[in-house]
């Protein structure tokens, strides 16, 4: 899911920046890394991002993360987001699964990942999980910060809102600036995906208790696009311990957006305590 979106620009942190290619049979994925100064020994974080995400859209919130906990942090777009090759194809219903059982193994191999923890925000919280149960053994750590665990009325609500709300001209190039001429396909594969029928009962609730790993579900308490009925199921579901749900009073769905620092010092805090290795 997403908001509408503003502009702003990077600041300067002590980290070093590279750019990837991750090459997968319908084309090829860009990464971005951001590793802290003097490298970092510990498992890096994977982020997948929500239904309108690209690498740029997160900003500085990458950065900040690499910073506050000495981790490698890695963003990639997804095929047909941000600079990665475009699609054509309408995604299937099964595509939260599909990202988890397709791309996520040619991530690991082509950026060498062993060890790893995964964030995602919103859809791609689902992501994140699901490629978590995938590979519980070697993930240290589930972080998702407004996702959905399924397809609430408020989700889809939202969705038609928003939906509106890109019909505008203006909010419709201000999403151009990251996707360029994909930014059509990205529109109608999220809406026409989540307010498919058949995706009514999309849920990841048999992937949770597959986790074997401590999972921090973080929650605007402003979010428009689900309840905190959705973290309370991630958490409570998960088979990881210890695992923890944070609703984030005053925010929306959007958090790291609206309060980095809160986001990040959460994130980095549990880290710290439950994947200190």
């Amino acid at each position: 899911m997403s908001a509408p979106i503003s502009t702003s620009h990077d600041t300067p942190s002590p980290v070093q920046v590279r750019d990837h290619w991750v090459q997968t049979p319908q084309g090829r994925m860009f990464v971005r890394a951001w590793s802290p100064a003097g490298g970092g020994t510990l498992a890096p974080i994977l982020m997948f991002h929500d239904s309108l995400g690209a690498v740029s859209l997160w900003r500085d919130f990458p950065r900040a993360l690499s910073v506050a906990t000495g981790r490698t942090v890695y963003a990639y777009d997804r095929l047909g987001f941000g600079q990665s090759d475009a699609r054509t194809d309408q995604p299937s219903l099964h595509f939260v699964f599909e990202e988890a059982g397709k791309h996520f193994p040619r991530l690991r191999e082509q950026l060498g990942i062993e060890r790893f923890v995964v964030l995602g925000h919103s859809v791609g919280g689902g992501m994140a999980v699901c490629s978590a149960a995938s590979a519980p053994q070697d993930c240290d750590a589930v972080i998702t910060i407004g996702a959905q665990a399924f397809v609430e009325e408020c989700t889809k609500q939202g969705i038609r809102e928003a939906q509106s709300v890109y019909s505008d001209a203006t909010q419709f190039a201000r999403l151009a600036r990251y996707h360029g001429d994909k930014t059509r396909w990205v529109l109608d594969a999220w809406i026409e995906s989540w307010l498919h029928p058949d995706f009514a009962d999309w849920s990841i609730k048999e992937q949770l208790p597959l986790l074997r790993c401590p999972t921090l579900a973080l929650h605007g308490e402003l979010d428009e696009y689900g309840s905190s009925i959705q973290p309370e199921i991630i958490a409570g579901l998960s088979g990881g311990e210890p695992s923890r749900m944070v609703l984030l009073r005053g925010l929306g769905h959007v958090p790291y957006r609206d309060d980095e620092a809160l986001v990040v010092a959460h994130i980095a805090d549990f880290l710290r305590e439950h994947a200190a290795r």
